[in-house]
């Protein structure tokens, strides 16, 4: 199975392709969108083409995306939201099923713990895969566990 794992942003998207077995996932491809600052529909139209052409180039068997996580800070989440649906868009589009994994289950599939903090799951991800070398932020790394996640969680039946 391939999928396109996303972490969604409004500021920074993460996105990775991962295939194979949940055991042994490997990375094909992976990058940090940073949409350009201006207005809102024209960030949000760099998501959905950033997500189209990830689909287009790599066909993924199903888009796996973290659920919203509200944070005290409602302007961000609003903003998250905003890139959610600019993502769910374009998995509609193309017939792309969509599976959401929570933050617990992305912890529990890369870490082994539904708790772990963001260090524990970037420092396991590269034990689970091999990572070309280049520098990565953190929503990168994201995507890439979501797509592990996504692995573990199988299509819906």
């Amino acid at each position: 199975m391939r999928v396109l794992g996303i972490d969604p942003g409004y500021d920074r998207l993460g996105i990775a392709v991962v295939e194979g077995d949940p055991s042994r996932p490997v990375l094909v491809w992976s990058d940090c969108i940073l949409p350009h600052p201006g207005s809102p529909e024209k960030r949000l139209a760099e998501v959905a083409q950033a997500v189209s052409s990830a689909i287009s180039t790599y066909h993924p068997d199903a888009l796996g995306i973290e659920t919203l996580f509200f944070s005290k800070n409602a302007k961000t989440a609003l903003g998250v939201a905003e890139a959610r649906g600019a993502i769910l868009a374009s998995a509609g589009l193309a017939s792309l099923p969509v599976i959401e994994c929570s933050p617990q289950q992305v912890k529990l599939s890369v870490t082994g713990y539904g708790n772990a903090d963001k260090a524990a799951v970037a420092n396991m991800i590269p034990r689970l895969l091999t990572l070309p070398e280049k520098k990565r932020l953190d929503d990168e790394l994201d995507a890439i566990a979501v797509g592990i996640a996504t692995l573990a969680t199988g299509l819906p039946k």
